[in-house]
């Protein structure tokens, strides 16, 4: 494992997110194969969703993908996720604020993504880069984070 990663977005291709998304599957709460065919999902977000990415090398430690919605002004992140091994090195944290850049730049007003009520980690992680909960169901909490 190298020191130093790469801070991308929108290089990874659909096979790299496809088998990044394989290694990180268990991870998610649940895990994500019991919600989405990884291929197919790998597919969209490669298509359709702008990828803030974490490279050592030829590896992609990490990934955080959002579709962004010029017309409401917003970006919805649909995942977010780090190899167990990059865990502890900050990668979510730096994802995160390049993605809360991004869509400064874009001049959209905010952030929403939903999470598991039972992933506690993610849900103190976003509540740490202020997201706040706006609604939930039996299973998510939908969260927001204004964009100033």
């Amino acid at each position: 494992m190298a020191n130093e990663l790469n801070y991308t977005h929108n290089t990874a291709s659909a096979a790299d997110i496809e088998q990044h998304l394989t290694f990180v599957n268990a991870d998610f709460i649940p895990p994500l194969d019991t919600r989405v065919n990884l291929n197919a999902y790998a597919l969209k977000l490669a298509d359709k969703a702008v990828t803030f990415e974490a490279w050592d090398g030829k590896q992609l430690a990490g990934l955080i993908a959002a579709y962004m919605n010029a017309e409401g002004r917003f970006a919805f992140i649909t995942s977010v996720s780090v190899l167990t091994e990059y865990l502890g090195r900050k990668v979510a944290a730096q994802l995160l604020q390049n993605c809360i850049h991004y869509v400064t730049l874009q001049q959209f007003t905010h952030i929403k993504l939903e999470v598991n009520k039972n992933n506690l980690a993610a849900i103190h992680f976003y509540k740490k880069y202020n997201f706040t909960q706006h609604d939930e169901n039996e299973e998510s909490l939908f969260l927001s984070r204004l964009i100033p």
